[in-house]
C-alpha cells in the first residue's frame, strides 16, 4: 500500500483529479464502479489501487497515462518489463523515432552478422548489446507514438472510430 499523502504529497490520482479541478464527488460521478469513499482511500494510499480502477479512472480523467504510470511504478510484473512513457508533442516523438531508425540502420549489417549462427559470442555481444539498446529505444518511441494516440482521442482531437477504421482498413 502506498503512503498517505499530504496536501503538498499527492499520489498521482489526487494530483490527476487536483489538476483538473474536480472534486471526489464529481470524479466519482465519471466513474462506474469508484465510490467517493474508494476515490479518497485511493488518493490517501489508504487502499491499494486496482487494475481495473486504474483503467476507469484514467478513462473518466481522458488521461491514458495514468496506466503506463500505474505498470510502471506500481505493478511487479511492469517495474520490470515495461518502459515508462512520458506524453510527448508528435513531432518530438517522430524526430526520436527517427533518429533510432537512423542508428540503427548503420548497425543492420553487424546484427546480421551477430545473429547468423543462431547464437551470440563473447566477442559478439558488446555489439549486440549496444543494437538491442537501439531496438529497445524504438520501442520506447512507438509506445510514445500509441500514448499521444490515445491521449489525443481522450481528448477528442482524434475521432476513434474513424481511427479505428482507418487502422482495419490498413491491415
Amino acid at each position: 500500500m502506498g503512503k498517505r499523502s499530504t496536501k503538498t504529497d499527492k499520489n498521482i490520482y489526487f494530483q490527476t483529479r487536483d489538476d483538473l479541478s474536480l472534486t471526489r464527488a464529481e470524479a466519482a460521478s465519471r466513474c462506474e464502479t469508484i465510490s467517493e469513499g474508494r476515490l479518497e482511500k485511493i488518493e490517501y494510499g489508504l487502499t491499494e489501487v486496482e487494475p481495473a480502477d486504474v483503467i476507469e479512472l484514467a478513462r473518466a480523467y481522458k488521461k491514458p497515462e495514468l496506466c503506463n504510470y500505474y505498470c510502471t511504478h506500481e505493478c511487479a510484473i511492469g517495474k520490470e518489463s515495461v518502459p515508462e512513457i512520458k506524453v510527448s508533442s508528435l513531432s518530438e516523438i517522430v524526430l526520436k523515432m527517427l533518429a533510432s531508425l537512423n542508428d540503427l540502420e548503420s548497425e543492420k549489417n553487424r546484427l546480421i552478422q551477430i545473429t547468423a549462427d543462431g547464437r551470440i559470442t563473447e566477442d559478439e555481444l558488446k555489439d549486440f548489446a549496444k543494437i538491442e539498446k537501439g531496438l529497445e529505444s524504438i520501442q520506447i518511441t512507438v509506445e510514445s507514438l500509441k500514448l499521444w494516440v490515445n491521449h489525443t482521442i481522450a481528448q477528442g482531437q482524434i475521432n476513434e472510430t474513424a481511427f479505428k477504421e482507418a487502422r482495419q482498413n490498413n491491415q
